[in-house]
């Protein structure tokens, strides 16, 4: 399906509507989650028990007219819960293959470093390559395959450290954070008998997201931009502090995000302004710092902050 730049437009704004009638005082944490989205990336929300992520993400479900699947990660599960096992059939003696929850179109990763860093190895080939290899051969995933996976910080009991290269196949990592009080009594009065998850209909198909990806990739971006882009990632390679800087893998993410943004604000082309509020969620969660910057204080999302005040910004 080919659509134009206002119907892809259309399409985003019809999502991020039906969304909002179930997240009040988020429509910045949709609008990145559709960047994501759009431009063919997964997303990593992280945040306290109880703001959210979970909801967000069966929302977005529920607004497309999609296949849904979600796992609970939890200590015990095996990476063959995930993608799927052979079993023995006895009537024709031939082993039949059994898919796992990963072959959908949006799968929700609940709580995903309660699992095993070997249970959350299974998805590094699913999110890097949309395909799985199971007993030597290879299954392609569904076009429009997307992770949501969320995850408690990791002070919390049970909890296991998402290892670095699982971190880098997430193209976006944010928080819902507290809405405000006003908000907060708006939810209250809202769920008081039914939850609204329970009347969110589809309001999209999936070949309408796939057109808006495809419509995201043709939205230019200057050669003056790449390179301010890649000039911010190369940047966290050298920065103080820093142990292991981001790959190019986050100068593509950054790029097809702000690619997406970029559409969401009716432009045909990306602006710094879409790189600069890209950069942290982007790229922050790709660093690895030294241990005595930790202890110190230094975060991530600082180091990134204080590398866009000292680029200078394309004309």
């Amino acid at each position: 399906m080919v659509i134009s730049f206002e119907d892809a437009r259309a399409t985003y704004q019809r999502i991020a509507g039906n969304i909002a009638k179930v997240m009040r005082g988020q429509s910045g944490s949709t609008r990145y989650l559709l960047a994501a989205l759009a431009s063919g990336g997964h997303v990593l929300l992280e945040d306290f028990p109880g703001t959210g992520k979970t909801t967000l993400a069966k929302a977005l479900a529920r607004s497309i007219d999609a296949r849904f699947k979600r796992i609970q990660f939890t200590p015990d599960l095996l990476p063959s819960d995930i993608v799927g096992v052979s079993i023995f059939n006895q009537r024709d003696q031939q082993f039949h293959f059994h898919e796992g929850p990963v072959f959908t179109d949006v799968l929700l990763a609940d709580e995903i470093n309660r699992a095993s860093p070997r249970t959350q190895s299974a998805l590094l080939e699913a999110m890097g390559e949309s395909q799985v290899s199971v007993e030597g051969e290879r299954r392609s995933l569904s076009q429009m395959f997307f992770v949501m996976a969320t995850q408690n910080p990791v002070e919390f009991r049970g909890t296991y450290p998402l290892p670095e290269a699982q971190m880098d196949r997430f193209a976006m990592q944010f928080t819902l954070g507290y809405v405000a009080p006003s908000e907060e009594v708006a939810i209250l009065t809202a769920q008081e008998h039914n939850h609204p998850l329970e009347f969110l209909a589809p309001c999209a198909s999936v070949g309408e997201v796939l057109a808006l990806k495809e419509a995201v990739e043709n939205i230019r971006v200057s050669p003056e931009l790449k390179r301010y882009a890649v000039d911010i990632v190369s940047a966290t390679r050298e920065a103080n502090g820093v142990q292991l800087g981001a790959s190019p893998r986050a100068s593509i993410a950054l790029m097809k995000t702000a690619q997406a943004l970029a559409l969401f604000d009716g432009r045909d082309y990306v602006t710094p302004e879409q790189i600069q509020s890209l950069a942290a969620p982007v790229v922050a969660h790709r660093l690895v710092l030294e241990p005595k910057a930790r202890f110190s204080g230094v975060t991530a999302q600082g180091i990134v902050e204080e590398i866009l005040k000292k680029l200078k910004v394309p004309a």
